[in-house]
C-alpha cells in the first residue's frame, strides 16, 4: 500500500518531488507484480467517488510515460469523464466514437504535455455506457490499440456505483484500487474488492490517498500481500 497526497499533475509539473517518486515507485511495483508477463494494460479505480482514482491514473500515466514507453491514457468513465480536465483537452470525441465505429482510434487521440502519452477522451456521454464497455469493439480497441502502444491505462467509474469497471477488468491485466484516507469506508473497500474478484480481476495492489503526514517525515512505500 502507498500513502499519497491528492495533486493533481504533479509528476509532470514537479517530477523529482516526493510524491512524484511515488508515483514512480508504484509503477515498479506494478512492473514486478506481473511475473509471467509484460503488464500491457490497467484499471485505475476506487470503491466510491471522489478518492483520487483520476488523479492517480493520470499520474500513472506520466511516469509510464517518462520511462520510455507509449502510453494511452483511456477515459473510460463515460458517465462522469474527467481526464479531459487534467490535460486541458476538447471531449468532442473520443472513446464512445471509436466503440460507435465514428472514428479510428488514431484519429480519436489526443497528444499530451508529456513525451510518449497519448490521451482518449471519453468522447460524447453515451445512453448505454456498459453495453459499449462490454461490446466486442470494445475488446477489438484493445486489440488495436496494443498494436500502437506500450501501456493501456483507463480511467474507470468507482466500482461499487455501477458494473463498467468489473466488464473491463476481466480485459485488462491488472487492477489498482485507490482509497482515499478518511473517506473510504472499510466495507466499501472491501465489498469492491470482493466484486472484482467475483469477475477473476487480477488486483494488483492499493494506493491510501489524501493520508496526512508531518512535514518532518518521508513518503514510505509498504509492500506485501494485499488484505
Amino acid at each position: 500500500m502507498f500513502q499519497m497526497q491528492n495533486r493533481s499533475l504533479i509528476s509532470l509539473t514537479s517530477p523529482k518531488s516526493p510524491i512524484a517518486e511515488q508515483y514512480k515507485n508504484i509503477r515498479t511495483n506494478i512492473q514486478f507484480s506481473q511475473v509471467d508477463k509484460e503488464l500491457r494494460s490497467l484499471i485505475v479505480t476506487s470503491s466510491g467517488p471522489g478518492e483520487g482514482k483520476s488523479t492517480t491514473a493520470a499520474n500513472l500515466a506520466v511516469v509510464f510515460a517518462q520511462q520510455g514507453k507509449r502510453v494511452l491514457l483511456i477515459d473510460a468513465d463515460l458517465r462522469k469523464p474527467t481526464v479531459h480536465y487534467t490535460f486541458r483537452l476538447e471531449n468532442h470525441q473520443g472513446l464512445t466514437n471509436v466503440l460507435t465505429r465514428q472514428l479510428s482510434l488514431l484519429d480519436a487521440v489526443s497528444t499530451s504535455m508529456q513525451d510518449n502519452l497519448y490521451i482518449l477522451p471519453s468522447g460524447p456521454i453515451p445512453p448505454n455506457p456498459s453495453e459499449l464497455l462490454g461490446s466486442k469493439n470494445m475488446t477489438s480497441l484493445i486489440e488495436a490499440a496494443k498494436e500502437e502502444y506500450d501501456v493501456l491505462i483507463f480511467d474507470t467509474p468507482p466500482v461499487l456505483a455501477v458494473t463498467d469497471t468489473q466488464i473491463l477488468s476481466s480485459m485488462a491485466d491488472g487492477v489498482v484500487l485507490v482509497v482515499s484516507s478518511g473517506r473510504t469506508e472499510i466495507e466499501s473497500a472491501m465489498k469492491a474488492k470482493e466484486q472484482l474478484q467475483n469477475v477473476n480481476a487480477k488486483i494488483l495492489g492499493t494506493v491510501l490517498n489524501n493520508k496526512k503526514q508531518k512535514e518532518s517525515q518521508y513518503y514510505y512505500y509498504y509492500g506485501g500481500k494485499k488484505s
